[in-house]
């Protein structure tokens, strides 16, 4: 079911200082800043030769980002992205053998343009997952 790690997200208190560090320190090539309303998040990819990291900020008091911030106010890793062929296919035999899936079921459109879930982290041993399809 899982192909490769599509990226690695971490929540960031200071999107704009996370991806100086990472460009001017680190020396990684960084994306434009996106805004993703529907997610509650902005967010900037930092590109390497086998994946991503995602850096995300809180878009409004109500993000989940902000929440997960509350809670450890210098950031940290927010959670894993594998790729799949068929998103649906993977709802549902994970539904079937007892996973989670975070809000109504239904696949949204993520940074990257194509439908993406997540699972709940009680489920995988306190990881938040993300599945986005290929």
């Amino acid at each position: 079911m899982l192909g490769k790690v599509n990226h690695i997200a971490i929540a960031v208190p200071d999107l704009v200082q996370a991806t100086a560090a990472y460009r001017d320190t680190l020396g990684a090539r960084v994306s434009q800043s996106q805004a993703l309303p529907e997610h509650g998040v902005t967010v900037v990819f930092v590109e390497l030769p086998n994946t991503k990291v995602e850096l995300l900020e809180p878009l409004g008091a109500d993000s989940p980002i902000a929440a997960f911030l509350a809670k450890n106010p210098d950031g940290g890793m927010h959670h894993i992205c594998y790729e799949v062929e068929d998103i649906l296919d993977a709802r549902d035999q994970l539904k079937a053998a007892g996973a989670r899936v975070l809000g109504n079921g239904e696949p949204k459109i993520g940074a990257h343009g194509k439908p993406v879930l997540f699972l709940h982290p009680k489920d995988f041993f306190g990881t938040l997952i993300e599945l986005e399809q290929l």
